[in-house]
């Protein structure tokens, strides 16, 4: 087929057009703006715009299928000319399932933890040779990419973001996948751009569960009482497997799993993520793999890229850095790491930078989330809530809201390097929680510190 992307420099449209590519379609795209890596990954493939910008003659009767990324908006010249011309236009999620719906779709919903279990499925999947096509939302240890496609795999693992589809499909990504096994971690409030109250993003869950396929099976997180609300409430005649928090215990900084061969080491930490363990472990064997396989695959798991990922160690000294950024992402980050190194101190760095993060009504949500960092630190961009079109935020109110007296606030790029500069984190636990890069600061520089 002849496959043109409309944005294909974004994340997942990028690595999606590069497996087509792999696949032997006909890759073609567009982009007003193209970053790295996505820039140099595309380029390798020959799958680079010459120009950026939108060209409206590139589109012409012989494409098959246009891909419409969420980045475009709806008067762009190269979707208007698409329609004008009655070509087949789908939204990103629309492709995915169209490519799957002859295959068992496995979807992992949830507002936290679904790249992790995703990735833990994926780890578990490669460890026994099981070939499984796949999109997840990080880059992953081992693979070359995000996205694999295949004509002949008979598995289509997916990470079902509740985000919209495109500028034509307000719909959340992962109501058109139609799940024959689907999971659901947790559900926290966000996107408030789009979801104006918790209840409106709440029912897009439930909307989920019921496009679960008749006779498939839904595994819950029965620690979650919004989502045990749902699945409670739901008429979709699915089996449900509950899941909840293993047993385990933490010895010189290691987590030990308990199992029925006795305690295991685990690579990774956190409650959170010992219950995603759990619920990847009931998807694992609702896929064929039985339990002690599981675990045997499992306790190589190291994580996914920016999820409480170590980036630093000495004997004195440990840097993570973790993509956390939402109220309930970062409460879960910080309690994981203080536990995991209760006689070390903690510092932790928050960036807000999402329009949820620094709006204003919002911000409440994170009373408590750094509670138990010894020494806290926020940083968000007055230029970023201008551009937004939100209120700034003062110091004060960034205190009061995270009820914390202590805490630090850093609006400066420039100024939140000097106070990094300055850290001695000698016995500390030096946490960087981010889904940007705090202004252009290069966190790699930071390595120096360890040790002083």
């Amino acid at each position: 087929m002849r496959i043109h992307f409309i944005a294909i420099g974004g994340s997942a449209m990028h690595n999606l057009a590069l497996a087509l590519y792999d696949k032997g379609e006909e890759v073609t795209g567009s982009d007003d703006a193209i970053f790295e890596p996505s820039k140099s990954r595309l380029n390798k493939k020959g799958l680079l715009p010459e120009e950026e910008g939108w060209f409206s003659e590139k589109i012409t009767s012989d494409i098959d299928v246009v891909i419409l990324g969420m980045h475009a908006k709806a008067n762009n010249p190269e979707l208007l000319k698409a329609k004008e011309l009655g070509l087949k236009i789908l939204s990103y999620p629309e492709f995915i399932y169209e490519h799957s719906k002859n295959k068992t779709r496995v979807v992992i919903g949830g507002s936290h933890g679904k790249t992790t279990i995703t990735s833990m499925i994926l780890h578990v999947m490669s460890y026994h040779d099981v070939e499984v096509d796949y999109l997840v939302g990080a880059q992953l240890e081992g693979f070359d990419r995000m996205v694999h496609l295949t004509s002949q795999n008979d598995f289509m693992l997916i990470e079902g973001d509740e985000y919209l589809s495109s500028a034509l499909d307000p719909r959340p990504k992962f109501h058109l996948y139609k799940p024959n096994i689907a999971l659901i971690s947790g559900i926290a409030w966000d996107h408030i751009n789009v979801f104006p109250t918790f209840e409106s993003y709440k029912e897009q869950f439930s909307i989920f569960v019921d496009k679960i396929v008749n006779g498939g099976i839904l595994i819950y997180n029965e620690l979650d009482e919004h989502v045990v609300d749902i699945v409670s409430n739901t008429f979709n005649p699915i089996r449900k497997i509950a899941y909840g928090l293993p047993g385990y215990s933490i010895q010189d900084g290691i987590t030990l799993l308990e199992t029925n061969e006795g305690p295991m080491p685990l690579e990774v930490f956190g409650e959170h993520n010992l219950s995603n363990i759990n619920g990847a472990k009931w998807v694992c064997q609702n896929m064929g793999i039985d339990e002690d396989d599981f675990y045997e695959a499992i306790a190589t798991f190291k994580g996914a890229s920016k999820r409480l990922e170590r980036i630093a160690k000495e004997s004195e000294a440990i840097i993570f850095k973790d993509f956390a950024h939402s109220p309930s992402k970062v409460i879960a980050t910080t309690t994981a790491v203080k536990k995991q190194y209760p006689d070390k101190k903690l510092i932790a760095c928050l960036e807000l930078h999402s329009y949820s993060s620094l709006n204003a009504t919002f911000l409440k949500e994170y009373k408590g989330a750094l509670e138990y960092a010894d020494e806290a630190v926020v940083f968000y961009s007055k230029k970023a809530l201008e551009l937004k079109g939100l209120e700034i935020i003062s110091e004060g109110e960034m205190i009061d809201a995270f009820d914390k007296s202590n805490l630090k606030c850093y609006t400066d790029s420039a100024e939140f390097k000097k106070y990094l500069d300055g850290l001695t984190i000698k016995d500390s636990v030096l946490l960087f929680m981010s889904s940007g890069n705090y202004g252009g600061i290069d966190l790699e520089s930071f390595f120096t510190y360890l040790g002083e």
